[in-house]
């Protein structure tokens, strides 16, 4: 079973003063990103600019995994008032923070519940073949020098964000302005390079 790890604060907001009401909502975030990288670029920001427009807070935060431990997505739990104006605050500042295609805000449960779509930004993963290549390849190359150079050749479009190490692939995650740009950015490079030797290369934003 997928495994999601979250936290939870100790306190509620208190009501709206003009709807009476809290609203529960999860930013589920079509971003491969590591905890600590979760809270920096999303978590942190985003609860220092609810507080400061007495919008709500932040809940906690929770990374759901594939079998093979490989991250599928993350999300961002809140509480907020003012609902009307607070949601669409929401998406714009998570939208500004990098936020995918194929991100999405849930809130509600039943058929009361509702999911609205958002994310700017496209993303590819480039997955090397952790144990089919010679031996001599493995000692010889460096998977820092191919996020080095990925990121010299993606400037201005896009660069690697997170990683994942499996059991036989490492997983190198990049997002930017746009897919097709960036991956035709480092062909060139992925074709001399003996690491990069019969690598996947697969769309995550958006999905397809």
């Amino acid at each position: 079973m997928p495994k999601r790890r979250a936290k939870k604060s100790d306190h509620l907001v208190a009501p709206d003063k003009e709807n009476d009401v809290c609203l529960s909502v999860t930013a589920q975030l079509n971003h491969k990103l590591m905890p600590l990288d979760r809270g920096e670029r999303y978590e942190d920001p985003l609860q220092d600019e609810l507080e400061k427009h007495g919008f709500g807070k932040t809940d906690g935060g929770g990374t759901m995994t594939e079998k093979s431990g490989e991250i599928e997505f993350i999300d961002v739990e809140m509480i907020l008032t003012q609902t009307h104006k607070s949601i669409p605050f929401i998406i714009e500042r998570l939208e500004s923070y990098g936020a995918p295609k194929g991100s999405k805000l849930i809130f509600g449960e039943g058929r009361k519940k509702r999911e609205i779509p958002f994310g700017q930004v496209e993303g590819f993963g480039v997955y090397l073949d952790g144990g089919n290549l010679p031996d001599e390849v493995y000692k010889t190359s460096d998977v820092n020098l191919v996020i080095k150079e990925f990121n010299k050749r993606l400037k201005g479009h896009g660069s690697v964000q997170s990683y994942w190490q499996g059991s036989k692939e490492t997983a190198l995650y990049i997002y930017g302005d746009s897919v097709e740009t960036m991956k035709a950015k480092i062909t060139g490079f992925m074709a001399t390079y003996p690491l990069c030797r019969g690598a996947r290369v697969v769309t995550l934003a958006p999905k397809l």
